[in-house]
């Protein structure tokens, strides 16, 4: 793992102190989850859910590889997804890249492919705006994670899943070209880095 997000992690995970005793339960149901499937050896597949597959579903799918790796968990495969398809952000691309990924966009479409780098031993996330039920992600045995509360609310059933849980956060897209924008961005990126890094610490 680079070391920049090794770090990152590192200082990260000396502050679970910080999340509420309510917010641990809730992301306790994630690593029951993860759990679960390692007890009966089977792949873990997480696909985080967002509206628009621009922002916090793309920063939930990128932690849930890295924590995974953090902690020397095998067999996790993250995705993410849309009720609608977008783009990747800028501005949330531009948040990775200020911790230290290495970013790579591989086609000039409006909504990019980005393989997102964070360990030489590893191959890249592929990160792109797709809606939830898009044939890169899985359709059957998963646990779908909405990280906003308007997926939650427009999504009513999803197929397919073992579980389904709202971890839902604040949408950094008000911040947008104001002089908060990037501050906002971050402490989005790292609140779901931190709440992630939890979850599969748990495990």
């Amino acid at each position: 793992m680079y070391s920049t997000i090794k770090s990152y992690c590192d200082s990260l995970t000396k502050q679970f102190d910080t999340i509420s005793i309510s917010r641990k339960n809730l992301l306790e149901k994630i690593s029951d989850y993860i759990r679960s499937k390692k007890m009966e050896n089977k792949p873990v597949n997480l696909v985080y859910i967002c509206t628009h597959n621009s922002r916090r579903s793309h920063f939930g799918q990128i932690w849930a590889s890295v924590a995974a790796n953090y902690f020397h968990i095998n067999n996790v495969h993250a995705f993410s997804g849309g009720t609608e398809a977008t783009a990747f952000n800028i501005n949330a691309i531009n948040a990775i890249k200020r911790i230290g990924f290495d970013v790579k966009k591989t086609d000039d479409k409006l909504n990019a492919t980005y393989h997102i780098y964070f360990d030489n031993t590893k191959n890249p996330i592929e990160c792109f705006s797709k809606v939830y039920d898009d044939l890169k992600n899985p359709n059957k045995k998963f646990a779908a994670i909405m990280t906003c509360s308007e997926a939650e609310e427009n999504c009513p059933f999803i197929s397919g899943t073992d579980l389904r849980i709202g971890t839902t956060y604040n949408d950094p897209k008000e911040f947008d070209d104001t002089p908060l924008q990037d501050a906002k961005y971050d402490e989005r990126c790292k609140l779901i880095a931190l709440e992630t890094l939890y979850v599969f610490f748990k495990v």
